[in-house]
């Protein structure tokens, strides 16, 4: 099955830019002066009647200083014991990949696991990835490359990778085949969402116009 055939959870992305616009006290006005965007396509997105493209959504990220995931929140009630079977994931696909969420976002605790599934060139983007707290790194199958620091470590089956978050990270599979990845993160500050640091740089599907 091509990664790109999976669906991501149905988010309501229109409700997300208005409630994000509204804690801000940003008008649409004011928001369309911020993004480049017309006032009128952003009254299109905020009522549903359009869907943004990964392109519109940077733009809009930009504006408002949050990163690209923060239009995919889903916000639940957080429990102490969360059992999350395969069929239930929260997945976001980007081009070449596909980011999958393995139950911490339902999780009390600060802890966030998930998984992503890498074909060849899929990477985080070309900015450097930092935040609070430890990274453990677990590689399923494939080969990935993972820049700590000023290193590089190649990762394949079976190997794994422990490091200080708050150092410049980021990874790409430069393989031949598609790779997966299981990432935990942990003993960040409770202000921090670090899943968001993971998927702000990753790019959409192929073949998206945008919606302006």
């Amino acid at each position: 099955m091509e990664l790109m055939d999976r669906e991501a959870a149905s988010v309501d992305v229109g409700m997300q830019l208005r409630r994000l616009r509204e804690e801000r006290k940003i008008s649409m006005r004011e928001l369309a002066r911020l993004s480049g965007l017309s006032a009128n396509a952003l009254s299109m997105i905020e009522r549903g009647l359009t869907s943004p493209s990964v392109s519109t959504l940077n733009k809009l990220a930009g504006a408002l200083e949050v990163p690209i995931t923060a239009f995919f929140r889903i916000e639940s009630q957080r429990q102490p014991v969360v059992y999350c079977r395969a069929s239930q994931r929260s997945r976001l696909p980007f081009l070449r990949g596909l980011w999958e969420g393995l139950g911490s976002e339902n999780f009390a605790g600060r802890m966030e696991a998930f998984a992503l599934t890498l074909e060849t060139g899929g990477s985080s983007g070309s900015f450097g990835i930092v935040h609070g707290g430890h990274e453990f790194v677990f590689c399923l199958r494939g080969t990935v490359e993972y820049e700590v620091g000023q290193d590089v470590y190649t990762l394949s089956a079976g190997d794994t990778l422990i490091f200080a978050a708050q150092m410049t990270h980021r990874w790409r599979n430069n393989g031949p085949n598609v790779a997966t990845l299981i990432i935990v993160i942990s003993g960040y500050d409770e202000t921090e969402r670090p899943v968001e640091f993971h998927t702000v740089t990753l790019q959409g599907k192929p073949g998206e116009e945008d919606a302006e």
